[in-house]
């Protein structure tokens, strides 16, 4: 399982606009057909990927949307909202949406269980709460955190849960049992995002000071720490291959790491303002990326005539950084980045032709900047 084809970037596919204000979460349906995303200005969007065809916009939310799923089957899309409710509605027509009171403050995360039965969220109200999607009957909340709860997973086989919050810890939980199983306290700050690898045996985490890390859970050891973006780490997204995380920051970037080689694979600069949510397609083929910039309405690709170079298991390859160009600005936007199919199997299967051509552009810069 990889990222993009041969010699080709992650490079901007689509750019949706109809937010009126800053988007807060995107998610794409399992088939990739569509992609939602919710905004601060209270509405939440379904874009369809088919280029010409209509989005819709469901309002119903009082208040900030601040997160959005689509079920596993596709049929529905839950969102949750400052107005302390989680809605789910029906992304292909515009009935009425469930509405019901989640929680007694904002509801920051919705997440359903991989078989579709369950609902988790977390809230301001320092609770996780667990929900049947099938007449929305409240289960049971987790509530030892002692500020904000940010997010709250269900792991691949739906036994555990993780939440991470303002606490600066970042819980799991035993579904059946109910129990705390472990606290990781490692953050230097609020944790304002967790996931699960899709092996279900990690979690990565991502918060207020900076830093990425990802944990063991079998060992309950810190596996890996990143230290690669220079503001607040808002939302992070794992690759269905298990092999690439991709971050998304107040300091505008996007960063994809390669958690194989334990390090930076890429940074893109799609955002003007801060990126806030960013989120794989389910077969890893896209990922889509919100902020609270104000964007381009006609936004097209340009590249960078200086490459960027970067070494892949002991062979070097060049290639162009991505550069979206802008003008004309927007109240709000939505990135859609296209490509992280995979990079490093057909990347080092390059032909000697592209490598000989690599390795003269490369000269050619190092000779440049000598003269």
């Amino acid at each position: 399982g990889g990222l993009p084809c041969c010699g080709e970037d992650p490079s901007l596919e689509r750019h949706f606009k109809g937010h009126r204000d800053a988007i807060t979460s995107v998610d794409f349906s399992f088939k990739k057909k569509q992609l939602a995303s919710g905004s601060m200005d209270s509405c939440l969007m379904v874009w369809s990927m088919k280029p010409q065809m209509r989005a819709y916009r469901f309002v119903g939310h009082k208040d900030a949307v601040l997160c959005v799923q689509f079920s596993p089957s596709g049929h529905l899309v839950a969102s949750g909202s400052r107005d302390k409710t989680v809605r789910l509605w029906s992304p292909s027509f515009k009935g009425e949406p469930t509405v019901f009171k989640a929680h007694t403050a904002t509801v920051r995360s919705v997440h359903f269980s991989s078989d579709g039965q369950s609902l988790v969220t977390a809230s301001d109200d320092k609770t996780v709460k667990v929900w049947t999607v099938h007449r929305q009957k409240f289960l049971f909340s987790l509530s030892q955190h002692i500020n904000w709860v940010r997010c709250a997973r269900f792991s691949p086989d739906g036994r555990l849960i993780v939440s991470a919050s303002d606490d600066k810890t970042v819980k799991l939980w035993d579904k059946t049992s109910r129990e705390c199983i472990h606290s990781f306290c490692e953050h230097g700050g609020f944790v304002n995002h967790v996931d699960f690898h899709p092996s279900g045996n990690c979690i990565a985490a991502g918060g207020t000071d900076s830093t990425v890390k990802v944990w063991d859970i079998r060992m309950n050891r810190l596996l890996q720490h990143y230290q690669v973006h220079s503001s607040v780490v808002n939302s992070l997204s794992f690759h269905p291959s298990g092999n690439y995380l991709v971050t998304a920051s107040n300091d505008s970037t996007l960063k994809i790491l390669d958690l194989l080689e334990g390090r930076l694979l890429y940074t893109l600069h799609g955002h003007q303002g801060p990126a806030t949510c960013v989120a794989f397609s389910r077969d890893g083929e896209f990922f889509a990326s919100g902020g609270s910039d104000e964007q381009v309405s006609d936004s097209f690709l340009s590249y960078n005539p200086d490459s960027h170079i970067i070494s892949l298991k002991g062979a070097t390859f060049c290639f162009p950084l991505l550069v979206v160009e802008s003008k004309n600005q927007l109240n709000s936007s939505f990135c859609f980045v296209l490509q992280t199919v995979s990079i490093l199997e057909q990347r080092l299967t390059l032909t000697e032709d592209k490598l000989k051509e690599c390795l003269e552009n490369q000269q050619k810069i190092i000779q440049n900047k000598t003269n």
